[in-house]
Formats: structure tokens, C-alpha cells, sequence
């Protein structure tokens, strides 16, 4: 095993923003001590260490930084992950055994946490909700040792609020959501809640709006990412057809009286359904695309508009406005994008209908 104790004391004061000098004047030491702990020049005594735990809200064990040599943890949370999958409550006592031999290893008590609130969220049993409650606070002392990019203690906190929702405590769980919906992680869930709750249908409708606006930007961008993906593999079929569905989704959330920065997405997402149909062999289809993005692009630069209250089922409090990289109007993305195919031809076929204003789809 391996004592990290100076590398965490430096890494945990540096967290937290403090210099030698005031991590010393909170444990009552000179910050000569302190710059030798950091140094490995010395180590503090064991009362001290347990002073140091408790200041940065750890536990001993983690501080020093000892990871046990073997894979007898490793197997644990395999076993504990297997038993969660296959829905099997033996996992519960296996969890307790894990827990009694490795209860200060994050895993563990993370994995355990999880099965526990499964079971329980399932079956609505309090005692293992009560558990799964316990065990995910104990794991946000861990939070520290977690390897794992997916979670982080809001992530963990998003599941506290989860059970307190199963224990009826919607109070204390919207209170948890809201400590840590960074980003509006948690909009979503707040807006149902809220409304759930029957409380303030204003607040519930600025959080489902949020919601509404973040995951439609998001699965554009995801939409955008499949496209390249099947262009590379030059998967025709699959590229058209999620351009497609992505152009139902925009046109789904576009009020037909508003101008909308979802109309200039859809100018984008017309431009290379075109090239995709050129490359099926649709010519007179590829043709018929890029006139709709035209008309469309045509609307929408005469009057651009990028407010995002505009789009249909959103109400906003404050002003949000959309940006994007694609060019300053949208008759500019569909160029953008139809250059970056280099295809002549169909370079060739989008600038003559641009040079015919008077043609019309």
C-alpha cells in the first residue's frame, strides 16, 4: 500500500482555496508544519491527521491514501453491479458483506447505495430506502477516491432527491435539486415536480422551458454527430433518415407565425439531406431540398430572430437567445455546408437557384 498523505493535504487545501498559513491557523499549527506534511519532510500525528479528515470532510483512510493490491474490490463491485442488473435481492446481502469489509471504499458504498435504492424505489420499502439514503451520504465523503467521469456528488445528490421523492419529502428533494442544478442538470425533474406538487405552475413552466430549450440543443448537436458518423461509414440511408427526424423535431417546436432560429437549423439540416439524396442518386430530390432551404433561409434572414421564447410550448422569465457558428444568416450555413461536402455540381445546382429568385418550390 502506498501513503499519499502529503500529495492529498496539498490537493485537498488547494480545493478548497487556502494557503499554509490558514489550513495552519485552523489546526493550531505553524505553517512550517503545514509546508512539511505537503513536503513529505515530516507527517503530522495521528490526532492531527483526524483534525485534518474532519476539516476537509473525508475520512482517515482517504486522506492517508491507501488502496489495497488485489482485486478482491474490483470483483465485489462487479458482483454488486451484476445482482442490480439481473434484478436479484441477494445483491442486498452481498452489498452488507462488501460493506462490512471495504466500508470506506467509494465503489462499494456507491455501487451498494445504488442496489439498495433500486429495491427500494421498486418495491417502496423504507428500510432499504432509508439504507440507499445512508449509504449515498457516506459515499459523498468518498466522492474523492471516484475514478468514474459519470458521476460526481451532484450526480449523487440527483439520487438523494430521488428517494426523498419516494419518501414523500419533495420538499427537502426539490431543495437538494436546486443546491446543485448546475448547468440545469435538474430542470426537468424540478419542472415535473413543481407541477406535481401543485405549487407555482410560473416556476414549473421556467424550469420545463429550460429543460425543453437544453435538450433540444443537445440532440440537434447529436443529431449533427450521427450524420457525420454515417457519412464517414457513407451510410446514406441511415444519415437521411436521421436528418429527417431531426427536421420533424425542429419543425414539431416552430410556431408557423414566429421566425425562429429553429428555422435557420432546419436551412442546415435541408442542405445536407440534399447532398445525401445527390449521393442516392435523387437528383430531382436533392433538387427539391435546397429550395425548401432556400424559401425558408429567404424568411428567416429577412427578419432573424434568435430569441428562444419564441419557439412553441417555451415561457421564459429572462431573455435567451440562441448562437451558433454556422455563418451570420442562414442563406450563409447553407453555403457553409454545401462547401464542405466540395461537390461541384451540387454547388453549381444551389447557386442557380439562388440566381433564379423568381423559381418557387
Amino acid at each position: 500500500m502506498t501513503n499519499k498523505l502529503a500529495e492529498n493535504i496539498r490537493n485537498l487545501r488547494k480545493q478548497r482555496s487556502l494557503t499554509q498559513e490558514q489550513l495552519a491557523e485552523v489546526l493550531g499549527v505553524t505553517t512550517g508544519a503545514v509546508y512539511k506534511w505537503e513536503a513529505g519532510l515530516s507527517q503530522p500525528e495521528l490526532n492531527t491527521v483526524m483534525e485534518i479528515a474532519d476539516f476537509f470532510d473525508t475520512s482517515v483512510d482517504v486522506l492517508l491514501g491507501y488502496e489495497m493490491k488485489d482485486n478482491h474490490i474490483a470483483k465485489s463491485v462487479q458482483r454488486l453491479k451484476d445482482y442490480r442488473h439481473e434484478k436479484n435481492r441477494e445483491g442486498l446481502t452481498e452489498a452488507e458483506k462488501a460493506l462490512k469489509k471495504y466500508p470506506n471504499n467509494f465503489d462499494v458504498v456507491y455501487n451498494s447505495a445504488v442496489l439498495y435504492m433500486v429495491f427500494g424505489i421498486e418495491t417502496s420499502e423504507k428500510a432499504l430506502l432509508n439504507r440507499a439514503l445512508e449509504l449515498y451520504e457516506n459515499s459523498r465523503i468518498l466522492i474523492s477516491q471516484n475514478t468514474d467521469p459519470k458521476i460526481n456528488e451532484s450526480v449523487i445528490c440527483g439520487s438523494i432527491a430521488e428517494i426523498l421523492l419516494s419518501l414523500g419529502e419533495s420538499d427537502r428533494a426539490i431543495e437538494i435539486l436546486k443546491e446543485n442544478n448546475a448547468g440545469g442538470l435538474y430542470n426537468d425533474l424540478i419542472g415535473v415536480i413543481v407541477v406535481a406538487e401543485k405549487r407555482c405552475d410560473e416556476d414549473a413552466h421556467e424550469y420545463l422551458a429550460n429543460a425543453l430549450l437544453e435538450h433540444v440543443i443537445a440532440l440537434i448537436r447529436t443529431i449533427t454527430g450521427y450524420f457525420n458518423l454515417f457519412y464517414n461509414k457513407k451510410d446514406y440511408e441511415s444519415a437521411k433518415a436521421i436528418l429527417k427526424w431531426g427536421i420533424q423535431v425542429i419543425s414539431g417546436l416552430k410556431n408557423a407565425d414566429k421566425i425562429s432560429f429553429f428555422d435557420k437549423m432546419e436551412c442546415v439540416f435541408l442542405a445536407h439531406i440534399s447532398w445525401v439524396q445527390k449521393c442516392l442518386g435523387e437528383a430531382e430530390e436533392a433538387k427539391k431540398s435546397l429550395l425548401r432551404a432556400k424559401n425558408i433561409a429567404d424568411k428567416f434572414d429577412a427578419c432573424p430572430n434568435y430569441d428562444m421564447s419564441r419557439i412553441k410550448f417555451v415561457k421564459l422569465k429572462e431573455k435567451a437567445n440562441a448562437y451558433d457558428d454556422i455563418g451570420t444568416t442562414a442563406m450563409m450555413g447553407i453555403e457553409a455546408a454545401l462547401e464542405a461536402f466540395n461537390d461541384e455540381e451540387l454547388l453549381k445546382l444551389w447557386r442557380g437557384i439562388v440566381e433564379n429568385e423568381k423559381e418557387e418550390y
